[in-house]
């Protein structure tokens, strides 16, 4: 396990600006809640709690770092990457969450196993109805009869996070066309590209570990 290069880095931070803009800054500095022990201790300090309250804050963000580990990007606490540095490198399987995959090319490919993260941040979104959540889930696109809604302004090609109509999130893909052109389009047409879905925790299990 070792720290990404510079040119992997800005190829990850790429291919997430794509989808979730600069709110992949927010990605290396995450709430945790903070610690009950220091919180329950304040009030007995009595002058001391307002001081108590800001190391509270402090505590509760905590900075996450990206690891390369046979060939996947891995997410982490940078106290857990600390930790993983004492395991043998043969004996770690994974840790922390699984952003992408590189590629013998050199290439980043975003993994499903991110959607949490990609469904948060996410600038465009775009939910489906019932009737296409199975074929979207099986890999397919996904047609104008299967759009239940898509966030104002969505530019034709832009990377989207993908809800069901109960705002759970399904995967990520493309819109084939902008908000405007799937208002006027035929209810045949495809206005959805299929990249990555929570159906491939089944089919493609062994990939994502």
């Amino acid at each position: 396990m070792r720290p990404l290069t510079d040119e992997e880095t800005k190829k990850l931070f790429d291919k997430l600006a794509q989808y979730i803009g600069p709110n992949t800054a927010r990605l290396l500095q995450q709430k945790t809640p903070a610690d009950g022990n220091r919180a329950s201790s304040s009030g007995k300090d009595g002058g001391n709690g307002e001081a108590d309250d800001d190391a509270d804050q402090q505590s509760a963000e905590q900075s996450y770092v990206f690891r390369l580990h046979k060939s996947r990007i891995w997410y982490m606490p940078q106290r857990l990457a600390r930790l993983a540095s004492c395991v043998a490198k043969s004996n770690l399987m994974g840790i922390g969450v699984l952003f992408a995959k590189v590629t013998h090319n050199g290439h980043v490919r975003l993994q499903v196993t991110a959607l949490e993260y990609i469904a948060q941040y996410s600038l465009f979104k775009v939910w489906l109805k019932p009737s296409q959540e199975q074929k979207f889930l099986y890999g397919g696109h996904v047609t104008r009869a299967g759009l239940g809604r898509i966030t104002e302004a969505t530019p034709r090609h832009q990377k989207v996070a993908v809800f069901s109509m109960s705002d759970v999130p399904l995967g990520f893909g493309v819109a084939a066309l902008g908000t405007l052109e799937c208002r006027r389009c035929e209810m045949n047409s495809t206005v959805l590209f299929h990249e990555a879905d929570v159906g491939e925790y089944l089919r493609d299990e062994a990939r994502l570990t």
